[in-house]
C-alpha cells in the first residue's frame, strides 16, 4: 500500500499509517479533547465517594470483631474518612489549579486505589485507618476535580444528586456487600471512581483546568498556608470528639492562619476570594444546610422509633425512600437555577431547610417526619449544586479550583457536625 515518490515529479507521497484506518483512530483516542467532558464521567469521577463515606453505617459491629477492638474505637474508621475528605479536597484543589488536570487526577487516583489496596490487606486498625484516610482523600481529590469541571448550576445538580443517591444507598449497599462477601469489600466501592479517570484525563485542555505540560508555576507553593488550614479544619473536625482540646486548637489555627494571609494574600487561601461577600455568603449556608441535613440523617430514625413508634426496619427503609426522593428534587432545583435569580434559590433552600428542621423539632406523625428528611437533603444537595456554582463564579478561572475545595470544605465540616449534634439532641436522650 505504501508509494513512495519524489517531491520533484509532481507525484504523491502517501503511506500506510496516513491510509490505516486504525492508526488513524489511535492517533485521535491520543489527544486530548476539547470541550466540555460528559457529566456522565463527571458523575461517576464524583459520586462513588459518598457510598464510601457511608458504607460501614451498619457494619460496624462486624469491622471492630474482624479488627479485635471495641465499637467505639472503630468509629474512628468513620472519623478518619470525614477528617481526610475535608482536608483533602482543598489540597487536592490546589494541586489542581497549580499543577493541571492530568496531575491532580493521577495523584487522587493513586491515593484512592492505595488506600483500597491498603483497607483490603490490613489486619491492623491504625493501617486501616490509614488506609481510610487515603481513600477518602483520593475520592475528595477526584470530586473537586468533577466540581471544577461541572461549569453550570445543572450539571452540578447531577453530581450532587448523584452524592445523595449513593450517599443515601452507601448504608444498605455496604451491609450487602459485608454479608456476601466481606466488610472490606463494602469499604472499596468507591475506587470504582477510578474507572473514569482515564476519560476524563482525555479532556485535559479546559479553561478551568489547563493540562499539565501548559501549566505556569506560579512562584514557591505555599507550604505554610497549606499546612495551617489543615490544622484548623482538623481542629474543627474533632470538635465534636474532644470539644475544650478542639476549641483551642482551632482558634490559635484560625488565628495564625488569618496572620498569615494579610503576609501571602496570594498564597494557599488567597484573601481575595475570602474577603467576597458571595463567596462567604455561599459556603456559611452550605455549611449550615449541611450540618442541618446530617443532623435530619443521624436523628430521624430514632424520632421515628421513638415519636411514631415504627420498628427500625421500616424507619430504616422510609428513610432511604425519602432520601432518593430529596436527593432527585434536588436536581430539579439545580436546572431551574439558571432562570432563578440568587436571592430567589436561597430563599428556596433556606426556607425549605427551616421547615425540615421545625418538622423534626415538632412533628410526632412518622411521614411528616419523612417529608423532614426529603426537606434536608433537598436544600443540602441543592446548595452544593447551586451555591458551589456562586461561590466559583465570585473569583477568576484560574482560582476556581480553589473556590471550589475551600466551599466544598465547609460542606462537609457540617457533615462533620451533624452526628454530634444529633448525638447531642436526640441519641443520648
Amino acid at each position: 500500500m505504501t508509494t513512495t515518490t519524489s517531491t520533484t515529479t509532481g507525484r504523491t507521497t502517501l503511506s500506510a499509517s496516513a491510509t490505516d484506518p486504525v492508526a488513524t483512530r489511535a492517533r485521535a483516542a491520543s489527544r486530548p479533547r476539547l470541550g466540555p467532558v460528559p457529566v456522565i464521567w463527571l458523575a461517576l469521577l464524583a459520586t462513588p465517594l459518598a457510598a464510601g463515606a457511608n458504607a460501614p453505617v451498619l457494619i460496624l459491629p462486624d469491622m471492630a470483631r474482624s479488627l479485635g477492638v471495641s465499637d467505639s474505637t472503630a468509629t474512628w474508621l468513620v472519623a478518619s474518612y470525614a477528617w481526610a475528605m475535608a482536608v483533602g479536597t482543598p489540597l487536592l484543589a490546589g494541586l489542581l489549579r497549580r499543577r493541571g488536570l492530568r496531575a491532580a487526577l493521577r495523584v487522587a487516583g493513586a491515593l484512592l486505589v492505595g488506600g483500597t489496596l491498603l483497607v483490603a490487606a490490613s489486619p491492623w486498625l491504625p493501617l486501616t485507618l490509614t488506609g481510610r484516610a487515603a481513600q477518602a482523600a483520593g475520592g475528595a481529590g477526584l470530586a473537586a476535580v468533577a466540581m471544577s469541571l461541572a461549569g453550570s448550576a445543572r450539571r452540578m445538580g447531577v453530581i450532587s444528586a448523584g452524592f445523595g443517591i449513593l450517599g443515601a444507598s452507601g448504608p444498605l449497599l455496604g451491609a450487602q456487600l459485608a454479608h456476601a462477601v466481606s466488610w472490606r469489600l463494602s469499604l472499596s466501592v468507591s475506587v470504582i471512581a477510578v474507572l473514569a479517570v482515564p476519560m476524563v484525563s482525555r479532556y485535559a485542555t479546559t479553561p478551568t483546568a489547563p493540562a499539565a505540560s501548559e501549566t505556569t508555576p506560579q512562584g514557591r507553593f505555599d507550604v505554610r498556608g497549606a499546612a495551617l488550614l489543615t490544622a484548623f479544619a482538623t481542629a474543627l473536625v474533632l470538635l465534636p470528639h474532644a470539644p475544650a482540646a478542639a476549641l483551642g486548637s482551632s482558634a490559635v489555627a484560625a488565628t495564625l492562619l488569618a496572620l498569615h494571609v494579610r503576609r501571602r494574600p496570594d498564597g494557599f487561601v488567597p484573601a481575595a476570594l475570602i474577603r467576597k461577600p458571595l463567596f462567604l455568603g455561599s459556603a456559611l449556608l452550605a455549611l449550615a444546610l449541611s450540618g442541618s441535613y446530617f443532623t435530619l440523617l443521624f436523628s430521624v430514625p430514632r424520632l421515628l422509633t421513638d415519636r411514631a413508634g415504627w420498628d427500625s426496619g421500616t424507619a430504616g427503609t422510609g428513610q432511604l425512600v425519602a432520601l432518593l426522593i430529596g436527593s432527585a428534587l434536588s436536581w430539579l432545583l439545580a436546572a431551574a437555577s439558571a432562570r432563578m435569580s440568587r436571592a430567589a434559590v436561597r430563599s428556596v433552600l433556606v426556607g425549605v431547610g427551616a421547615v425540615a428542621a421545625a418538622l423534626a423539632v415538632f412533628a410526632s406523625w412518622g411521614p411528616l417526619l419523612l417529608v423532614a428528611t426529603v426537606g434536608g437533603i433537598f436544600a443540602a444537595t441543592g446548595s452544593n449544586a447551586v451555591l458551589s456554582m456562586h461561590a466559583a463564579s465570585s473569583t477568576p478561572d484560574p482560582q476556581r479550583p480553589t473556590a471550589i475545595g475551600l466551599f466544598a470544605l465547609c460542606y462537609q465540616l457540617g457533615g462533620a457536625f451533624g452526628p454530634a449534634i444529633a448525638t447531642a439532641l436526640v441519641l443520648a436522650a
